[in-house]
């Protein structure tokens, strides 16, 4: 087995299987789950540049944006009602993610997809066809109640279908989804803005049926898990199951391995109590502290505004699409770079040249603003060379983002959890993130207002941090069967003093048949 995190980690099982077509195309649909979060990513911060929308639902902005006295750049947009449009779907998805922990698990992850992609339908349509801002706000809760099961349930399927050593490329579909609907939102925006009479954002936001009927009818016809067959008793059915998607008729020493698992899981009563145990305290440090950290790159600053972020620093509304569209572009490209990757080179590798080349980048926009703008935010006349330099810099900070805490922060702990806390766990993740996106998209341009160009050192500072949190807290997880991730922790400098005596008796206790069957 390689070495995990630099340490030695002993021989460890490898379970035979292949990359079948069948694996990959139900992996592929699953993965369709990321478009509905992408697309609200991208259409909402373009909806809101667009003049027509803010005329009709939040006018006092836009009599700030149109103003005749020339009014303080970072504050344009700076207004409450508006960044509650924004940030009350994550709220929404944080409190859906609790409930869909619970369907995820008692009836599998079929069920929470499916229930995600109407919900989100829902909401798109009542967006769509808003004539009022309770509407709008109405909404996007409902949106946020899709994107929270959706979220729940999808980066867990990916990660126990996929052979594991492929299991990275695979799961990060999932994040190669959210791109590439931010992408295509920042498209529609930007000829929907176009569209003479003023009601191209209602395209805008009522597109967001197209991914969520691609999720809805998708998850009709995908296989669940053969975990998750197991655990809820289907034992032949998953065995058939795990035959078809490794491509093989001999999967009884995988197969053995879940049941054992599934069992010793059946035994805990109460895993949200449960995760309070001393030995799962590394899991519950990667369920907290990576979408915690995930979210305080800054990157929901770039994507959900970004927008009203180049529209503030001076380009016009179709030039700021258009820079949008640029940054979606690239976070695509850059998304199938971890891809190629994330089994080759390690998470580890990813994010900490991730973390660095975001650094660099935070520093040097912050820089070009405040050399422009100052304090005041008046920029006064801008030359084509400066808005070149912070869309190129913007675009190699969206890269890194994209090919290491994009797809890594749902990667990494969709793998680590073991069957018995898995759904729960997987909940406090989906929450975490939620409830920080929830804080930042709502103080966001608070804060823009108030810290000015210092808004990218604010959130440059938490890249530093993480990335000292990557290097030495977590372990390296690449070509490691989900089943055998334990020895990961029990082999790490710290969290092993957090495992060995719980899981060296735990061995003991899953002899069967002269061989030990490590739990999951």
């Amino acid at each position: 087995m390689p070495a995990v995190g630099g340490i030695p980690t002993g021989p460890g099982k490898e379970y035979p299987g292949n990359l079948t077509p069948y694996v990959v195309v139900t992996c592929v649909v699953a993965a369709m789950g990321g478009l509905i979060f992408g697309y609200d990513i991208g259409i909402s911060g373009g909806v809101t540049s667009m003049d027509p929308f803010l005329l009709k639902f939040f006018p006092k902005v836009y009599s700030s944006k149109h103003g005749d006295s020339p009014a303080n750049q970072y504050c344009q947009y700076n207004n409450e009602t508006l960044t509650m449009f924004t940030s009350s779907l994550y709220l929404a998805a944080l409190l859906s993610s609790l409930v869909a922990s619970v369907v995820t698990r008692k009836l599998g992850r079929k069920p929470s997809m499916l229930l995600g992609g109407l919900l989100f339908f829902a909401g798109a349509l009542l967006n769509g066809f808003a004539q009022a801002v309770w509407m709008l706000i109405v909404g996007r809760i409902l949106l946020g109640f899709g994107i929270g099961f959706a979220n729940q349930s999808v980066p867990l399927y990916l990660s126990e279908t996929a052979p594991y050593k492929y299991r990275g490329a695979l799961n990060i579909g999932f994040q190669l989804s959210i791109t590439v609907g931010i992408l295509v939102a920042n498209v529609l925006n930007y000829f929907f803005a176009k569209i003479k009479g003023g009601w191209g954002w209602r395209l805008s936001l009522g597109g967001a049926i197209v991914p969520a009927i691609i999720l809805t009818v998708g998850s009709l016809f995908l296989p669940d898990t053969p975990n998750s067959l197991i655990e809820r008793g289907n034992t032949e059915d998953a065995r058939e199951k795990l035959k078809r998607i490794r491509g093989l008729e001999n999967v009884d020493e995988e197969f053995n391995d879940l049941v054992m698992a599934s069992e010793l899981s059946k035994q805990v009563e109460h895993p949200w109590r449960n995760l309070l145990q001393r030995k799962y305290r590394p899991h519950i440090a990667v369920a907290t502290l990576i979408p915690f950290f995930q979210q305080f790159t800054g990157i929901n600053v770039i994507m959900f505004y970004a927008p009203v972020l180049f529209n503030t620093i001076g380009f016009g509304d179709n030039a700021s699409l258009m820079s949008s569209v640029i940054t979606g572009l690239v976070n695509v490209i850059a998304t199938l770079v971890s891809i190629y990757g994330v089994d080759k080179w390690g998470r580890r590798f990813l994010f900490l040249e991730g973390g660095a080349q975001m650094l660099i980048c935070q520093i040097i926009v912050a820089a070009c603003i405040g050399a422009k703008f100052g304090i005041d935010g008046n920029p006064g006349e801008l030359p084509n060379w400066y808005a070149i330099v912070v869309v190129l810099f913007i675009c190699i900070y969206v890269a890194a983002f994209a090919w290491s805490w994009g797809p890594l922060g749902w990667l990494v702990p969709s793998e680590v959890f073991p069957l018995e806390i898995r759904s729960a766990a997987q909940s406090i993740n989906v929450s975490v993130n939620m409830v920080f996106t929830f804080i930042v998209a709502q103080v966001f341009l608070n804060m823009l207002c108030h810290l000015k160009f210092g808004l990218f050192l604010f959130f440059a500072f938490f890249v530093v941090v993480m990335t000292i949190y990557i290097y030495y807290f977590l372990p390296e997880t690449k070509n490691i069967p989900i089943e055998e991730m334990n020895q990961v922790w029990r082999s790490h400098w710290f969290w092993a003093k957090f495992m060995t005596e719980e899981f060296s008796n735990g061995n003991v206790e899953m002899l069967k048949g002269g061989q030990a069957l490590k739990n999951v």
